[in-house]
């Protein structure tokens, strides 16, 4: 399940997304995740498919690999289905025993919420998967320009993101490594409830902080070594340029949020009695 992990993971490929500023990715996740929290109605939610699934193929990532992804966060979509399933109220319930109850309502939105989180993940991995972390922080860097006039240390937040991604994939290979020394020592990580499960979890983490530790030292003492003062006066070596492709991005964006928001009024029931909207 370590390895299932993909946000934070770079998928070289020779795509459109791939060639694209990472600016307008940036931007145009931004959007997606105000649209994922946005939709209402089925519409709406067609709509969302569509442009996610148009966003997968064009980035040429295999489809499996980005559902291997949301392997690692299924715990959290039972237990968001869990809460809002049971604790959620409704006019109609379906099912009741003491103060655990079941409502049309409750299943409904259970339903939007596991939807949004999925999308959510598969949206924000699209970007890592697509982005070097070289061109993310640039590209955080030029977006958040403007922020330099009152005195925000633009730089060193787009170089503590652009660290912060690069290193998730580097833990998740060293926390596989030592599970399976771990294992191969006659540690048990599989059988077992959850509570147990996540016991057995505790011995990886002082070697996991300590590896952690090394690396991020190590790091510190090569920046320093090459005479890295932050970003006044550095240049690059690719810098950045919008091209024709960049600016259909854009637009591309901003009319998917334009029809989203325009849909919001468009609903049709799923359910009898016009309860359960999607």
């Amino acid at each position: 399940m370590i390895r299932d992990i993909t946000i934070g993971q770079y998928y070289p490929a020779d795509s459109l997304l791939h060639r694209m500023d990472p600016r307008v990715k940036l931007f145009g996740t931004m959007i997606f995740l105000i649209a994922v929290f946005s939709f209402r109605g089925i519409a709406g939610f067609l709509l969302l498919t569509v442009f996610l699934a148009g966003m997968i193929r064009l980035s040429k990532v295999p489809f499996r690999y980005m559902i291997k992804g949301l392997k690692a966060i299924w715990i959290l979509m039972v237990i968001t289905a869990f809460f809002n399933i049971f604790l959620s109220n409704g006019s109609v319930t379906i099912w009741q025993w003491k103060w655990l109850h079941i409502t049309r309502e409750g299943v409904a939105t259970a339903i939007k919420m596991v939807i949004r989180l999925v999308y959510l993940i598969l949206g924000t991995s699209l970007m890592t998967l697509t982005t070097t972390p070289n061109q993310l922080t640039d590209g955080l860097e030029k977006a958040l320009k403007p922020l330099q006039a009152v005195r925000v240390p633009v730089h060193e937040i787009a170089m503590m993101m652009a660290i912060a991604l690069r290193f998730i994939p580097i833990l998740i290979e060293e926390t596989d490594k030592i599970m399976r020394a771990q294992m191969a020592r006659g540690a048990d990580f599989e059988s077992g409830n959850l509570i147990r499960k996540a016991k057995a979890m505790i011995p990886l983490l002082v070697p996991l902080f300590i590896s952690a530790f090394r690396r991020a030292n190590d790091l510190a003492m090569a920046m320093e070594a090459r005479c890295y003062r932050g970003g006044a006066g550095r240049t690059k070596m690719k810098p950045l340029r919008y091209s024709k492709r960049d600016y259909i991005g854009y637009l591309v964006v901003t009319v998917f949020l334009a029809a989203i928001i325009g849909l919001r009024g468009v609903v049709i029931p799923v359910l009898p009695d016009g309860a359960g909207w999607l």
